[in-house]
């Protein structure tokens, strides 16, 4: 990495009506190097990238490229002067193929009148051969979530950029996806482009780059060398305050409960899992892991009903469980927390009122079947209290709340419907150290009250943080499970990736 400094800016500032965004925000990006930006949701870091990358105007503030004064004034002049953003949502065209997508602003600006499909595809294929096996002709709607995110950063890598901003690359990639994702960005770095890198884990950060910048609140707090910091002083300057310990005590009375709330026997579907057995027991939180792909998610939506038929055997609190759609299953107090919050489990463009009632409109409308406003509020209103909800006003939409509140709002709409069981798909992917605490006290909360709660997750150290047990998938089967001192991540990852006996191998 050398010392020069490519990009600059000084005193930035942005407010949105009476919300200041940024204030007087600097920040140096060098030539060659992988910067770390951290800081919890609203804390200005996105309004920061969008001002880089031309889809904000700042208020006041200088940019400098290469010492050179610079009014970035739209994505395409960004692009013009060799910035690339790959954004933390997903944002293809679903209905055309792989490859169009990664060529799409080439394309607008070629003078060509026919497109040469098969150069296009050639060149598509070689750029993502470096990522993952992914054909350039597939349709981009019918890739999964990981592979779309590959594409979006495909797509970057297609641009003849100086400067890469990746905003939470990795939340969707498996693990092996997000190592040949590092190892690319290091090669990048070493010939000169200079990467800004931001994510909640502070494992990526320490691992992977060179410096790391902390904002708080809209303002800007520290830069340090990676090598020269520990992640717990990364963490306390992000919020402001020492952070003794993330995760929740966890409950003391599993070990000695008898009551079972979900029982599980012999689920299949015939295709992405199948023989799947288990148990929850009262006051506990139940992990589960795998990779991605394993079939984890599948087998919390086939309980749920959302996706496919499944045979096996299912019990709620003693009672047998078989609906024959989501919404059977919602009446009888199970749910399923969606890992793609903005796909599945928000509506941007609604209210937070109507987000948090679109389970339970019964209970939020007149005798005559009519919906109540006043109802709808009193109920967003209370559950949003617990929840500790962020929020100017109820009636905004919540697009405009921070990722953490959103995820709060996803959560306050399955509470809604008082809830016997629910199944959390990653529930705090894009979420930062702050509001992931928030949400850790919360389902702690709730076990405590005997909700059952099922957590899916690919962050390792929340599985052991959070989980009273954990359960691992493996290729649609369950591969075994641990709990107690057994919890560490080499056990956890053994049983992900490495098959074991036909007696499924448990440790206590």
């Amino acid at each position: 990495m050398t010392e020069a400094s490519l990009l600059k800016l000084s005193n930035i500032s942005k407010s949105f009506g009476p919300i200041h965004a940024l204030t007087q925000v600097d920040f140096e990006l060098r030539k060659g190097e992988i910067h770390a930006l951290a800081g919890e949701n609203g804390a200005g870091k996105s309004t920061l990238m969008n001002i880089i990358d031309g889809i904000l105007q700042p208020d006041e503030g200088e940019i400098l490229i290469d010492g050179v004064p610079q009014k970035i004034t739209s994505p395409t002049k960004a692009q013009e002067l060799g910035i690339g953003f790959v954004h933390q949502e997903i944002a293809l065209c679903p209905d055309i193929s792989v490859a169009e997508n990664m060529f799409m602003s080439a394309t607008n600006v070629s003078r060509s009148f026919l497109m040469d499909y098969n150069a296009l595809h050639q060149k598509a294929a070689k750029v993502l051969s470096q990522l993952c096996d992914i054909d350039a002709s597939a349709r981009a709607g019918d890739l999964s979530i990981s592979n779309q995110q590959l594409v979006e950063i495909a797509k970057a890598l297609t641009l003849d950029c100086r400067i890469l901003i990746l905003d939470e690359p990795t939340a969707a990639l498996t693990e092996n996806e997000a190592q040949k994702l590092f190892k690319i960005m290091r090669r990048l770095a070493d010939q000169g482009i200079a990467i800004i890198y931001i994510s909640h884990r502070m494992v990526e950060i320490f691992d992977n780059c060179d410096r790391v910048s902390v904002f708080r609140d809209g303002k800007y707090i520290t830069t340090r060398q990676v090598a020269e910091i520990q992640p717990g002083d990364v963490v306390n300057a992000m919020v402001g305050r020492v952070l003794d310990t993330i995760y929740p005590d966890k409950s003391k009375s599993v070990s000695e409960s008898n009551e079972t709330i979900l029982q599980v026997r012999n689920l299949s579907d015939g295709k992405r899992f199948q023989d799947v057995s288990f148990e929850l027991k009262r006051g506990e939180i139940l992990g589960v892991g795998g990779l991605i792909g394993s079939g984890r998610s599948e087998i919390a939506k086939g309980i749920c009903r959302l996706e496919t038929d499944v045979t096996g055997e299912t019990s709620v609190n003693g009672q047998p469980f078989n609906p024959a759609d989501y919404k059977q299953s919602i009446n009888a107090g199970v749910v399923y927390l969606s890992e793609d919050r903005k796909g599945d489990g928000i509506f941007l463009d609604m209210s937070i009122a109507s987000n948090v009632s679109a389970l339970s409109l019964s209970q939020v409308s007149t005798s005559a079947g009519l919906l109540s406003h006043a109802k709808e509020e009193g109920q967003a209103g209370r559950l949003g209290k617990q929840l500790n909800l962020k929020c100017g006003n109820l009636h905004d939409p919540v697009s405009s709340l921070s990722g953490g509140n959103q995820q709060k709002v996803a959560i306050a709409k399955m509470l809604s419907v008082e809830p016997k069981l629910i199944f959390l798909d990653e529930p705090t992917r894009g979420v930062d150290v702050g509001a992931k605490m928030e949400i850790y006290r919360i389902l702690r909360d709730l076990a405590d009250k005997g909700v059952g709660i099922v957590v899916i997750s690919s962050e390792l150290p929340e599985l052991i943080g959070l989980c009273d047990r954990v359960m691992v998938v493996r290729e649609g089967t369950i591969s075994g499970q641990v709990s107690g001192a057994d919890m560490t991540e080499n056990n956890i990852m053994h049983l992900a990736s490495v098959t074991v006996s036909p007696a499924h191998e448990t440790r206590h």
